[in-house]
């Protein structure tokens, strides 16, 4: 993707470190997802674990379904800054957890049927109207990281076909999640082999989840053929089709801004920058990956390299090695792009290294929407 060509953010005076989301490339994606509905009559929910920049929801409430959830606090979050449907997810609910749930949610998936049994007669019993489904794993992903495969060998996630059970009753769906940043290609292959193996309890189902991963909003993603896949389910079992994209939503959206501290030297340039991966991309040594910052380029591809670094003591909060036109310098600015997805839900305060603030870039300039201190240290620890 160009990055360089769309970032027009006047970011001198940022106080960094920031995570900056673009409201017009969010809204961007959501329109997107939009039209796919209207078309397919299919409902597309933002899957909170990957976005969870609550201040934004209005911008996007009109364009989606709702939201869903990995447990009680993104479900609170999502009903009540988002509203519309609330769906959740869990390996398995606590009692005072499924309690409040129950007040919270339209869809409960579970995991499996000893979870579903244990909690069935508290949603019969229920004053709302909560629909349940099942979470199923059809044995058949092509995410290579083991981290990210719900399907891998061993894996806790969802109920494989040799213990599904021929009891369906009072279960409206099924949910299944096989995929990572991926196409709609593997989705196509999923369904191949998935649906003749669990056609008997497809067959009772009222709708049928698609799960996320589905990295809809990437400019070579095939949209034709998601259409194609939902309209093939909706049409053969007269379903109701979800889907639950994080990335998708957010995707190219958002920015994390940071200043260079320092530049050091230890048999290369290392740049010290006050945005760390460890605190604040973990994913960058998680999964790992590395993040493209605007005007640079791989190791040795432009005039002067250097390895960027957090300012943790972890040895390892690396970012990775980068090269530039020009010599670093303290006080410069760097961006990272894509980093509103993953980012801050997954942030964390090691070492004491504050948060970022978090910004939105809407209407031709900057709302600081929250800034974060001590006492947000202090509160997390006892």
């Amino acid at each position: 993707m160009d990055f360089e060509s769309l970032f027009d953010i006047p970011i001198d005076d940022l106080h960094t470190p920031c995570y900056l989301t673009d409201a017009r490339l969010l809204q961007k994606n959501t329109a997107l997802l939009k039209q796919i509905q209207q078309r397919t009559g299919c409902k597309i929910l933002l899957a909170q674990k990957a976005f969870s920049m609550f201040s934004a929801y209005p911008l996007i409430r009109d364009d989606l379904a709702g939201t869903t959830a990995s447990g009680l606090f993104e479900a609170k979050l999502g009903r009540e800054h988002f509203g519309k449907e609330v769906h959740v997810f869990s390996p398995a609910y606590t009692q005072e957890d499924f309690t409040q749930l129950l007040e919270l949610c339209d869809h409960i998936v579970f995991n499996s049927f000893g979870q579903w049994k244990k909690y069935r007669q508290q949603v019969q019993d229920a004053t709302r109207n909560i629909s349940c489904g099942i979470r199923i794993n059809p044995g058949y992903a092509e995410v290579e990281t083991d981290l990210y495969n719900p399907c891998i060998s061993g894996s806790r996630m969802g109920v494989p076909l040799e213990q599904m059970e021929d009891d369906f009753a009072g279960l409206d769906g099924i949910h299944f999640h096989t995929m990572c940043e991926q196409n709609s290609d593997v989705l196509e292959r999923t369904l191949d082999h998935m649906l003749p193996q669990f056609d008997k309890w497809l067959k009772r189902c009222k709708w049928v989840n698609f799960g996320g991963g589905h990295h809809i909003t990437r400019p070579d993603y095939d949209v034709e053929r998601l259409v194609r896949c939902i309209e093939r389910v909706r049409d053969t079992y007269g379903v109701q089709v979800y889907l639950e994209p994080g990335e998708a939503v957010a995707l190219n959206a958002g920015y994390l801004v940071a200043t260079v501290l320092d530049v050091v030297h230890n048999g290369m340039d290392i740049a010290i920058l006050d945005a760390s991966a460890a605190c604040h991309m973990p994913d960058v040594l998680e999964m790992p990956y590395r993040p493209h910052i605007l005007y640079s380029g791989t190791a040795g591809e432009k005039a002067y390299t250097y390895r960027l670094a957090g300012n943790t003591c972890l040895a390892g909060d690396v970012i990775g090695d980068y090269s530039f036109d020009h010599q670093l310098q303290a006080g410069e600015k760097l961006v990272f792009c894509d980093m509103a997805i993953y980012s801050m839900v997954k942030n964390n305060t090691f070492n004491g290294v504050p948060l970022p603030d978090i910004a939105l870039y809407q209407n031709g300039h900057i709302d600081l929407v929250k800034r974060f201190g001590y006492a947000d240290f202090e509160g997390r620890l006892s």
